[in-house]
């Protein structure tokens, strides 16, 4: 930019000209002169108010012109300077620093196409310039990071044109429509606070940019401030009633707000099944709304909990957690149904995730529950083996272990097969072990609560199931297994 933005010095004409059109351009020479030696201060401000002294002085000078674009674009107004860089062509078209700074200003305002026409006409005019055949080159670069994006754009492959619209800015730092798609394209990466800045820089300098208002109503959008992202879509709708992409997220976020407060509205009025269908529909209004959806998911996984569906339950709060990684609400929700469901493993490594993200007593509690109730689930569940819930009552394990203990006693499988027999023996010892810890009420306590039953003198490899199965039946004649036919047998008592 520095070489394209050298003054010109003019040589005083030749022609001679009346006194009063001499003395006006030794004036104007004087003010650029002046406007010179605050340019090469870095005085921009004061170079460019004597540089339009001179321009009202004399207004057919192609240099003055060219002078001030030069001003212009350190200050950083492409696009006032692109007009001044355009007038000095116009009155002088062999004026070859006025193209290439015609060329610059396009290209730094995102017209590479333009920008090439004015470097190529600069080449015409002095093909061994080198900054014009540099300058040509980064059109021409800028030209294929466009095509580059707009393709990875309609594969949904963000990063990509965001890595374009990147090399593209360093060329064009004054194109709002490559920041946009920039911005744009970070939003939909779920870089929220990135893309809101580029919006907001946007907006400073044209508060009624109707893509900046799009992309800080999308970033909202996206973010789950739907009521907020509404109002950014409807300005800009309001600035350009033809915006699409704004028309679309608008009708969008008000379809989803709509939907979710209605599932919202039935969950809490215990109508599960409308409210699952709610959600649903909700779902699929916008696959690419991340956090909305991902509370959607958890939302209908709550209405499936409730529904009892707990396998469904568990598969949408994956969906929720897959969207939305650091989602507490679903890692304790899912956690629930693995508990209910007596996934110990899956409902400690939930509840670990929680608890690592947010350490409260709440929090560790429910860890603490579910360890315990992994270490329960790895010992023998003695209420599964005699078929009873853990909270029958003492009358219903003693049926269970009469009925069970009968079931698998040794001599009722005596003409079985040695396999057979072998599995049968190892089952009623089973069922006498549980018989033991759940009929006495320390042992049953100390089962229930996850202690080690070892401890204390109970040690479970000292017991004999057969004393057991004797001392419940009793009798003085004992007990035994007749047989009445093949395969049939009765017990009677001695």
């Amino acid at each position: 930019m520095a070489a394209a933005a050298e003054c010109d010095v003019v040589m005083a004409a030749t022609e001679p000209e009346l006194l009063d059109d001499e003395e006006a351009k030794r004036e104007a020479e004087s003010f650029k002169e002046q406007g010179n030696a605050y340019y090469a201060k870095k005085d921009y401000n004061e170079a460019y108010n004597y540089y339009t002294k001179a321009i009202d002085m004399c207004p057919k000078n192609a240099s003055y012109y060219g002078n001030r674009a030069a001003t212009l674009m350190m200050l950083g107004k492409f696009r006032e300077a692109l007009g001044d860089a355009q007038q000095s062509v116009r009155l002088d078209d062999s004026f070859v620093r006025g193209h290439l700074r015609e060329g610059k200003c396009h290209l730094s305002l995102g017209n590479a196409m333009a920008a090439c026409r004015s470097f190529q006409r600069a080449l015409e005019l002095d093909h061994k310039n080198a900054q014009a055949q540099q300058e040509f080159k980064n059109a021409n670069a800028v030209i294929e990071y466009e095509k580059i994006a707009e393709t990875d754009f309609e594969k949904r492959d963000f990063r990509k044109v965001v890595f374009c619209m990147d090399r593209a800015l360093e060329f064009a730092p004054a194109c709002h429509r490559f920041k946009i798609l920039k911005a744009e394209c970070l939003a939909m990466l779920g870089r929220y606070p990135e893309a809101q800045s580029v919006a907001s820089d946007i907006l400073r300098m044209d508060s009624t940019n109707a893509d900046a208002l799009y992309v800080r109503g999308l970033c909202l959008y996206y973010e789950d401030c739907i009521e907020k992202a509404v109002q950014f879509f409807v300005q800009a709708l309001r600035m350009a009633p033809d915006h699409e992409k704004a028309c679309i997220a608008c009708r969008n976020a008000k379809a989803l707000k709509a939907k979710k407060e209605d599932g919202n509205k039935a969950f809490k009025e215990g109508n599960y099944k409308l409210a699952y269908e709610l959600y649903t529909e909700a779902l699929g209004i916008d696959p690419n709304n991340i956090k909305t959806n991902a509370k959607l998911y958890c939302n209908r996984g709550t209405v499936n909990s409730k529904l009892r569906k707990l396998d469904d339950a568990i598969e949408d709060c994956t969906s929720a957690v897959k969207l939305d990684a650091t989602y507490i609400k679903a890692y304790l929700r899912r956690a629930q149904c693995y508990m209910d469901t007596e996934q110990y493993e899956e409902a400690v490594r939930d509840y670990e995730k929680v608890y690592q993200t947010e350490k409260t007593k709440e929090h560790k509690q429910l860890l603490k529950n579910a360890q315990l109730e992994l270490k329960k689930s790895k010992r023998k569940d003695y209420y599964k083996i005699l078929g009873v819930d853990k909270n029958a009552s003492e009358d219903e394990i003693k049926k269970a272990y009469r009925k069970r203990a009968l079931m698998h006693h040794p001599d009722r499988h005596s003409g079985a097969s040695a396999e057979v027999q072998k599995e049968e023996e190892k089952k009623f010892k089973e069922v006498g072990e549980a018989f033991t810890i759940l009929s006495d009420p320390k042992k049953k306590t100390r089962y229930d609560s996850g202690q080690d039953l070892d401890e204390e003198g109970m040690n479970m490899g000292d017991f004999d199931a057969n004393n057991i199965f004797k001392a419940f039946f009793g009798g003085p004649g004992g007990f035994s297994f007749e047989a009445s036919g093949p395969g049939n047998f009765f017990f009677q008592f001695g």
